[in-house]
This record gives C-alpha cells, sequence and structure tokens, in this order.
C-alpha cells in the first residue's frame, strides 16, 4: 500500500478513486508521571507515536476493503484531551494506482 501526502504519486497515475477513508485511535491510558516537565513530555511522545501507528494501521485496513492499492492527501490530526488522553485521526482518498507507461 503506497500511503503519501500528496495528491499524486510521482511514476503513478490514479486509475480509479474508491471514496475517503479514515483510521482513528485513542490512548485511553492517562499521563499522568508526576510533576516532571521531561518525564510528561517523554510519555506524551511515546503516546503519540502508539496511537498514530495504530490509527495508520486502520486506515489502510479501511482503505483495503475499497481494494485500494494507494491512499492519497493523507491528513494527519493529532490531539491532546484535558484529561491527557492522545487522539491521532488520518483521513486520505483511497484510490488504485498503475505504473505509467
Amino acid at each position: 500500500m503506497i500511503l503519501t501526502t500528496t495528491n499524486t504519486i510521482e511514476g503513478f497515475g490514479i486509475v480509479e478513486y474508491k471514496g475517503i477513508v479514515t483510521g482513528l485511535a485513542i490512548n485511553d491510558k492517562t499521563l499522568s508521571v508526576g510533576f516532571k516537565i521531561s518525564k510528561y513530555f517523554a510519555k506524551v511522545k511515546e503516546s503519540i507515536a502508539v496511537v498514530k501507528e495504530e490509527a495508520f494501521q486502520d486506515l489502510v485496513e479501511n482503505a483495503k476493503k475499497l481494494n485500494a492499492n494507494a491512499i492519497v492527501g493523507i491528513k494527519v490530526d493529532i490531539e491532546m484531551s484535558a484529561s491527557n488522553y492522545a487522539m491521532v485521526s488520518v483521513t486520505g482518498t483511497a484510490v488504485s494506482v498503475a505504473t505509467k507507461k
């Protein structure tokens, strides 16, 4: 599966637009780590990395359901709730692409 934030893929042409797909993941573990700010930011970074990977996996699975072989125009939205939960939403357009001749 080809994933890109751009609307085109060099060397490939879009054959068919399959639809908009989304991947969403939320870390349901609160990030209370005491008062050391460096520990807090390390935990936030770790949490976002894990949740982002889950969201991308969800995105790819949703595109596969549409028989797509690429996702273009990917946008990533990362949010931290007031309760310190990390949430990542990933959206793009699922497409079928073929190499240009």
